[in-house]
C-alpha cells in the first residue's frame, strides 16, 4: 500500500512560498540600494530630529560635498593609494610568512609545540600596543605600517594553513605514497588542492585585518594615508572629513574580500561541481 500525502492548505502554502535563496537572487539587485536610501534617510532624520551641528555628526550631503572636494583636490586618491600600498604590501607579507611557517608546523607536531606559545603569546599583546614600537624602531614610514599589516593577517592565515593542510584525508596521503609522489608532487597535487577552501578562509579574513593594520599603525605616526587622514579630520572637528576616510576604509576592504571571493570562485570551481552533485 503506497504512502500519499494529503495536500492541505498548509503544504499548498509551503509549495507556493519561495525559498529565502530564490528570494534573495530575484530580488537583490534592489536590496541593496533600498537599503542604502533608507540608511540615509535615517542618518538625515536623526540630524533633523535632534538638531545635531555639523562638527557632531554631518549630514549625508555635507559628507558627499567633502568627498567631491577631496576627490578634485587629490587630496582622497593620494592618502588613499599609500593605504592601499600598505594594505596589500602587508598582505603579501604576513600571509606568505604565515603559510610557509604554517605548513611546517602542520608537518612537525615537535615544531609546534617549540613555537606554538611564543605565536600565542604574540597574539594577547595588542597590535596597538606594538604599533609604537614598531614606529620607533622602523621609523613613522611606510615599512612600520606594512609590519603592523603583516602581524596582524600573520596569525588567522598561519591558523587556517594548519588546519587545512592537517585536514587533507590520510589514506589520499597513503595513495599518494604508494605511488611514490615526491614531497612536492604530493604538495601541488594533494596537500594544496585539498587545503585551499581553508587557505581562502584565511586569506579572506587577513584581507580585512589588513586595512585596520593599516589604519592602526597611520594612528600612531604618519604623514599620509587614510588614518592620518582621520586625524586631520578629527584635530580640525572636520567631521565630514572623517566620515569619508571611513567610508573609503569601508569600500577598500570591501572590494579586498570580494576579490579573494571571485579568486576563491575561481580556484574552487570543482570544490563547488563536487558539493553541488554530492547534495
Amino acid at each position: 500500500m503506497k504512502a500519499t500525502t494529503m495536500d492541505t492548505p498548509r503544504n499548498k502554502r509551503n509549495l507556493q512560498r519561495p525559498a529565502p535563496a530564490a528570494l534573495a537572487r530575484k530580488h537583490g539587485r534592489w536590496l541593496l540600494p533600498v537599503s542604502i536610501v533608507v540608511t540615509l534617510l535615517l542618518w538625515q532624520g536623526i540630524i533633523l530630529w535632534g538638531d545635531l551641528p555639523a562638527f557632531i555628526l554631518p549630514a549625508p550631503g555635507q559628507v558627499l560635498e567633502r568627498l567631491l572636494q577631496t576627490l578634485s583636490d587629490g587630496t582622497l586618491l593620494l592618502h588613499s593609494a599609500v593605504t592601499l600600498f600598505e594594505v596589500l604590501s602587508g598582505l603579501f607579507l604576513g600571509g606568505m610568512l604565515a603559510t610557509v611557517l604554517g605548513y611546517w608546523l602542520a608537518r612537525s607536531r615537535l615544531l609546534e609545540k617549540l613555537i606554538a606559545p611564543y605565536l600565542v603569546a604574540s597574539q594577547a599583546v595588542p597590535v596597538v600596543a606594538i604599533a609604537p614600537l614598531l614606529v620607533i624602531w622602523f621609523g613613522p614610514g611606510i615599512l612600520s605600517k606594512i609590519l603592523v599589516c603583516s602581524l596582524i593577517v600573520f596569525f588567522p592565515v598561519l591558523i587556517n594553513t594548519i588546519v587545512g593542510l592537517r585536514a587533507v584525508p590520510e589514506n589520499l596521503r597513503d595513495l599518494m605514497r604508494s605511488l611514490k609522489a615526491s614531497r612536492r608532487q604530493m604538495l601541488r597535487y594533494l596537500e594544496i588542492p585539498s587545503a585551499l577552501p581553508v587557505l581562502l578562509g584565511g586569506l579572506r579574513i587577513g584581507a580585512t585585518l589588513s586595512v585596520v593594520g593599516a589604519v592602526v599603525g597611520e594612528f600612531v605616526g604618519a604623514k599620509y594615508g587614510l588614518g592620518f587622514l582621520i586625524n586631520v579630520g578629527r584635530g580640525q572637528y572636520d567631521t565630514a572629513l572623517v566620515f569619508v576616510a571611513i567610508l573609503t576604509l569601508v569600500a577598500m576592504a570591501l572590494s579586498l574580500y570580494g576579490i579573494v571571493l571571485l579568486l576563491e570562485r575561481r580556484l574552487l570551481k570543482w570544490h563547488n561541481r563536487q558539493n553541488g552533485d554530492s547534495l
